[in-house]
């Protein structure tokens, strides 16, 4: 069985595109996004409503495209594409400034304890978790809330993506600027000059279905139960990608609209292996079979987010309910010896 270098290296005649599927992939892509999104504004309701959800599940397809694009696994050095792209990323809410800066530190540090909680949910252990004040630990619950992931059009994106970066750092990333400022006038105006269906349809939901499904997507990859966190010392990339970085099995109507993304260990292990060759790897590889499993189905939806911090004691994510029972335990622990030197 190969493990670590061996591994990666196992994977490298797979990170090469075929040009031409590529472009396919993309054109046809956009080509039906852009069908999508017209019939949402030019026929009749009922097409309306079903343009606009398609139109939602097709930018996530486009979106793990153009997240491939970033990490150069295809079309990579293509002028076009690169025009593309970088207009995609701010149609998207996700520039290329912030996406490929935050997205390229996530693979570099994905699952370290205590890296910078950049390009994915912040983590903390359960010892750190109790240190904190009520404030702080509001804010790191509401930052994991399932509601605050549903609506990772205005937090992850609007907000996290836009805003964030652009107050951070603002010569670095004047395309978030670009993407918050070109978004909101453009919704103003469809809404004035099209009317409030027309805004409902052609931005309102497409975004709210593609964010959610993307904001969920990022969440429930590495923070499912099995998952594995370590500290600086004790990691390593390729456990990280395996023991930390979940399969998520999908219908394969889903699979396509995310692009094959559910494949996400093998993505981490090696992330210039073009989208549509990861099911390829998979069947190649024994040792990727043998991965944690999630899915999209209610109870794993439920079991992701029921998990909160890193118990290192445990060597596992754990929730509320244990949270306070672990705490209990400690107190009436504490209560009795002091009792008994009492």
């Amino acid at each position: 069985m190969l493990q670590g270098k061996d591994l990666i290296l196992a994977t490298k005649p797979y990170a090469c595109e075929e040009r031409a599927k590529s472009w396919l992939y993309l054109v046809t892509t956009l080509c039906l996004l852009l069908l999508a999104l017209a019939s949402t504004l030019l026929l009749p309701l009922p097409f309306k409503i079903a343009g606009s959800v398609l139109s939602g599940l097709l930018i996530v397809r486009m979106f793990v495209i153009y997240h491939d694009h970033q990490h150069h696994a295809i079309l990579h050095n293509s002028r076009v594409a690169n025009v593309i792209m970088t207009l995609f990323g701010i149609y998207v809410l996700a520039p290329t400034s912030i996406w490929k800066r935050s997205h390229d530190y996530h693979h570099k540090h994905n699952s370290k304890l205590f890296s910078a909680s950049i390009g994915s949910y912040p983590i903390v252990t359960r010892q750190r978790f109790e240190q904190l004040s009520r404030g702080e630990r509001r804010s790191y619950l509401f930052t994991r809330h399932p509601a605050t992931v549903a609506a990772g059009y205005l937090f992850m994106f609007l907000i996290g993506m836009c805003w964030q970066s652009f107050t951070s750092s603002p010569r670095k990333h004047a395309d978030s600027l670009l993407a918050m400022v070109l978004h909101i006038t453009g919704s103003i105006a469809v809404f004035y000059f099209l009317g409030w269906q027309s805004w409902l349809f052609f931005i309102l939901i497409p975004f709210t279905i593609a964010c959610g499904i993307g904001a969920y997507l990022f969440y429930a990859q590495h923070n499912f139960p099995g998952v594995v966190f370590n500290d600086n010392d004790n990691w390593c990339y390729d456990k990280a990608a395996l023991l930390s970085s979940s399969y998520m099995q999908m219908h394969p109507v889903m699979a396509w609209f995310t692009g094959n993304i559910g494949y996400h260990h093998i993505h981490h292990l090696n992330a210039r292996i073009p989208f549509y060759r990861l099911p390829e790897v998979m069947e190649a590889f024994p040792e990727l079979q043998q991965v944690t499993v999630t899915s999209m189905r209610f109870r794993d939806i439920r079991a992701c987010f029921r998990l909160k911090v890193w118990d290192p004691e445990r060597s596992r994510m754990i929730g509320l309910q244990e949270i306070c029972a672990i705490r209990t335990e400690a107190q009436q622990a504490f209560r009795a010896a002091a009792a008994v030197h009492g």
